[in-house]
C-alpha cells in the first residue's frame, strides 16, 4: 500500500474535519462518495443534519434510498449490513423500513429480521408485502442451516425394532441376522448359512410424542422468539412428532395452525408487554392429552409478572403429572442467558430441566427423550 493510499485512508477515518489537513490526493475518486455516505450517517452523532451540505463538484443531496445504493457499490457486503444496522437501531432511520425503495435494497439478514419483528406495526401495504418477504428469506435460511445441523439428533439414531431395505454395513442387525437364520444351520459343514440378511432402519415412530413450545414474547426474547418458531418448523415436519406452538405476554396465543410456517408465526408476535408465565402453562396444560408422551418446552428468562406462587403450582401439577418440562432460558446460537435465578432454581428443585441451550443442544435433547 503506498503513501498516497495510506494518508487516504487516515483521511477518511478522521472524516470531513481533517479535510484542511489532509486532502484526498490522487485518482481514485471513490474516497470522497465514501466520506460522504459515511458522513451522512455518522453526522448523527454530533445531532447534525441528515443531508449532505455544500456544493461545489459533490454529488446532489442523499436520500435514505441513494444512501443505500452507495454504500452497497462503495463497501463490501459485510460493512453494508454493519452500517444498515447502525441506521436502524443506533440512529433510528426507520424510513429505512417504511420506504419500499429503501426496503427492497436492504441485506435479508438476522439483525435486519429482528429490526422488521420490533417495526413491523409501522408497515402497511407494499411496504408490509416487502417486509414479509424479508422474513421469508431470512427464516428460510435459518430453517435450512438448523435442518442440517438437527438431523443426526433424530436420523442418527438406529431404531432396533423394525428392518430397513437399506443395506449398509453400518445397519446390519446381526443378532436378528443369526436369529433367523438358525433353521438354516448346516450340520455337515458346521456353517451358517445366510438366506436373508437384516438391517436396523432409521427412527421412524408412529406413536407419536406431543412437543409443545410455549415462548414468551418479551423483547428480550426477541433471538430465542425466533429460533422458537423456526425450531416448531423444523418439528412439525417429522413424523414422530405432533407440533404445538404458543406464544404468550399477559394474554396466550395458540399459533398451532401456522407451526409450519414461521412468516406467519413471526409475523405474529408483538413485542414487549407484560408477562405471565403461569397462564400460558394454564392453558399449555389443556394440550397435553397423554402426558407420559409429552413434551413441553417453556422458552422464558423466568421473569413471572403476576407473582410466582402461580407459576410454582402449575409447574408442579404438569411435572407430576408425567409430562417433561423443559424451561428453556435462552433458545439460539449463544444461548447466554439472562433470567431469575431463583425462579430456575426452584423449578429444577421441582423436577423441571432447565438451562439454555442451542437450537441443535435442544433437538439432542427431545431426540434422547423420544428415542
Amino acid at each position: 500500500m503506498d503513501e498516497q493510499e495510506i494518508l487516504n485512508r487516515w483521511r477518511l477515518t478522521l472524516g470531513k474535519y481533517a479535510s484542511s489537513q489532509i486532502p484526498f490526493s490522487g485518482e481514485d475518486l471513490r474516497y470522497a462518495d465514501m466520506e460522504q455516505v459515511l458522513d451522512y450517517l455518522y453526522s448523527r452523532e454530533y445531532g447534525e443534519e441528515q443531508e449532505i451540505r455544500g456544493g461545489g463538484s459533490e454529488d446532489s443531496r442523499l436520500t435514505a434510498p441513494t444512501w443505500l445504493g452507495k454504500i452497497k457499490k462503495l463497501f463490501p457486503k459485510q460493512t453494508v449490513e454493519i452500517m444498515e444496522r447502525h441506521a436502524l437501531e443506533k440512529y433510528g432511520m426507520t424510513e429505512l423500513l417504511t420506504d419500499p425503495e429503501v426496503l427492497r435494497k436492504l441485506e435479508p439478514n438476522r439483525e435486519l429480521l429482528k429490526t422488521v419483528l420490533q417495526l413491523k406495526d409501522m408497515m402497511k401495504g407494499e411496504t408490509l408485502t416487502l417486509a414479509r418477504e424479508i422474513v421469508r428469506k431470512v427464516a428460510e435460511e435459518i430453517s435450512r442451516k438448523m435442518e442440517q445441523e438437527l438431523r443426526p439428533a433424530f436420523f442418527g439414531k438406529l431404531n432396533r425394532s423394525s428392518s430397513s431395505p437399506v443395506r449398509s454395513a453400518r445397519n446390519l442387525d446381526v443378532k436378528r441376522t443369526i436369529r433367523e437364520n438358525l433353521k438354516n444351520y448346516d450340520t455337515e459343514t458346521g456353517q451358517l448359512v445366510l438366506k436373508q440378511v437384516y438391517f436396523n432402519a432409521r427412527l421412524r415412530r408412529f406413536n407419536r410424542w406431543r412437543v409443545v413450545i410455549c415462548v414468551d414474547e418479551s423483547g428480550s426474547m426477541l433471538d430465542s422468539v425466533i429460533h422458537s418458531a423456526v425450531m416448531a418448523g423444523i418439528f412439525a415436519k417429522l413424523p414422530m412428532l405432533d407440533t404445538k406452538l404458543v406464544i404468550f405476554d399477559t394474554n396466550v396465543v395458540d399459533l398451532s395452525g401456522y407451526v409450519t410456517d414461521p412468516v406467519e408465526t413471526l409475523m405474529s408476535i408483538q413485542l414487549g408487554g407484560g408477562t405471565n408465565i403461569a397462564g400460558a402453562l394454564k392453558y399449555c396444560e389443556t394440550l397435553i392429552e397423554n402426558p407420559h408422551r409429552t413434551i413441553l418446552v417453556l422458552v422464558t428468562d423466568l421473569y413471572e409478572g403476576e407473582g410466582y406462587h402461580n407459576l410454582y403450582s402449575v409447574s408442579k401439577g404438569i411435572i407430576e403429572s408425567g409430562a417433561k418440562l423443559l424451561a428453556l432460558t435462552a433458545l439460539d446460537l449463544e444461548a447466554n442467558p439472562n433470567y431469575d435465578r431463583n425462579a430456575a432454581a426452584a423449578l429444577a428443585d421441582m423436577g423441571a430441566y432447565v438451562g439454555a441451550m442451542t437450537p441443535e443442544h435442544l433437538a439432542e435433547w427431545v431426540g434422547e427423550i423420544i428415542a
